[in-house]
């Protein structure tokens, strides 16, 4: 059952295949849902292959780089689609500017709080359209979505968009996350329907 969702009664080109649009935002995770008592302590670490790693707090994010407002339409591998989303965050080739590269360096684990994690190719991870969100409708991340830092892939299914994250380390080799490691796809093309690792 999808409360607050409507079939699409027309083909669009801006709806996946069997995605359901919704006017709600659904929240779906697992484990505990993070709250932090004192939020100076929160940081952000980047680190593997690049020549500078660096260590970031929130304060630093929203400071030190460009900030974005970004509207996207957004896909859950669970069959709903959520139209004109509106972020405001780092764009991630804004962040990683000053960070050289190592030649290498092909894709990126998102590490999240209590050991979660997702891959992305690099080249999906530095698209336009790819953000670091600690916004949503100009309001604060709330912590059931992510607060205060959560990724925002929008061309992928929307488990790539990791909450609470903690961590971006850049690898040689794709390495499967969390919800890669328990069959779902290495990918998630959402135009392609690659919801699990045998599609």
């Amino acid at each position: 059952m999808y409360f607050g969702k409507k079939r699409k009664t027309s083909s669009s080109d801006r709806v996946p295949p069997n995605q359901n649009v919704t006017t709600t935002f659904p929240v779906l995770h697992t484990g505990n849902v993070p709250y932090y008592e004192d939020i100076e302590k929160w940081n952000l670490q980047i680190y593997g292959l690049v020549e500078n790693p660096k260590l970031y707090t929130l304060h630093d994010l929203k400071t030190h780089f460009p900030q974005s407002n970004l509207t996207n339409d957004i896909h859950c591998v669970t069959g709903w689609s959520k139209l004109d989303v509106n972020w405001q965050g780092i764009k991630t080739r804004d962040l990683f500017k000053d960070i050289k590269f190592k030649p290498k360096a092909n894709f990126v684990i998102i590490h999240a709080e209590e050991g979660w994690t997702t891959n992305l190719p690099l080249a999906d991870f530095m698209k336009e359209t790819s953000l670091l969100a600690y916004a949503y409708n100009d309001e604060p991340l709330t912590p059931e979505h992510g607060f205060p830092l959560r990724a925002v892939i929008p061309h992928l299914y929307f488990w790539k968009s990791a909450k609470w994250v903690r961590g971006i380390q850049f690898t040689e080799k794709n390495h499967p996350g969390f919800w890669e490691r328990n069959g779902y796809h290495m990918q998630g093309d959402p135009w392609e329907e690659e919801r699990f690792s045998f599609d």
